[in-house]
């Protein structure tokens, strides 16, 4: 079993080292051909336009979207949660979500950088203890579709992380926090994934 991280743009490093403390096989990806051989792909944190934009220079949006519509689990976090969506409300140029899950996602919802902030959360399908989540210029669901199981809210009821079947999406950074729980998780997705 190989998860592969997609190394266009972002966060990629840090997932792969907390793939690594799980002892998974993981990747990184930067051309559709490495698709196949993946039983998982997360979609890291980074700029949502530059992803966005990669993703169809490189001619990954589309095979993407076939893995994605065949089962292959994909995760989302923070800026991969913005290419995740099917809907992005607002100015949103430049930016192209590959629309694969029914959910309405707000770019940069808590504000610029300065406004970044760290919350302990709650999330059904881990252990019981809190989540250290580290939002930075963070997107947030608006809506979700009538598939999609919401994972975690903010005290305010703010939905921060979704699935919906093979497709998962966070609206924070996982792996900024020191915990794997979250990647252990989608590990166990990637598990049940027979290509």
């Amino acid at each position: 079993m190989k998860i592969g991280v997609l190394a266009l743009q972002g966060a990629f490093r840090e997932h792969l080292n907390m793939l690594g403390t799980l002892g998974a096989e993981a990747v990184e990806v930067r051309k559709a051909e490495e698709l196949p051989e993946l039983s998982g792909l997360i979609i890291p944190g980074g700029e949502s336009t530059t992803i966005t934009k990669l993703l169809d220079i490189f001619g990954m949006a589309e095979p993407i979207k076939a893995l994605a519509k065949k089962g292959m689990p994909i995760w989302g976090t923070c800026a991969g949660m913005i290419c995740l969506a099917k809907e992005l409300p607002g100015d949103i140029s430049g930016v192209k979500p590959l629309g694969l899950m029914d959910i309405t996602v707000r770019r940069n919802a808590f504000g610029r950088q300065v406004n970044s902030f760290e919350a302990m959360l709650k999330v059904k399908g881990l252990d019981k203890a809190d989540f250290p989540a580290v939002f930075i210029r963070a997107p947030l669901v608006e809506k979700t579709g009538k598939g999609v199981e919401i994972l975690s809210k903010l005290p305010d009821g703010t939905i921060v992380a979704v699935r919906e079947n093979n497709l998962l999406a966070i609206s924070f950074h996982p792996e900024l926090s020191g915990d794997n729980r979250f990647h252990r998780y989608f590990v166990q997705m990637a598990k049940t994934y027979k290509a």
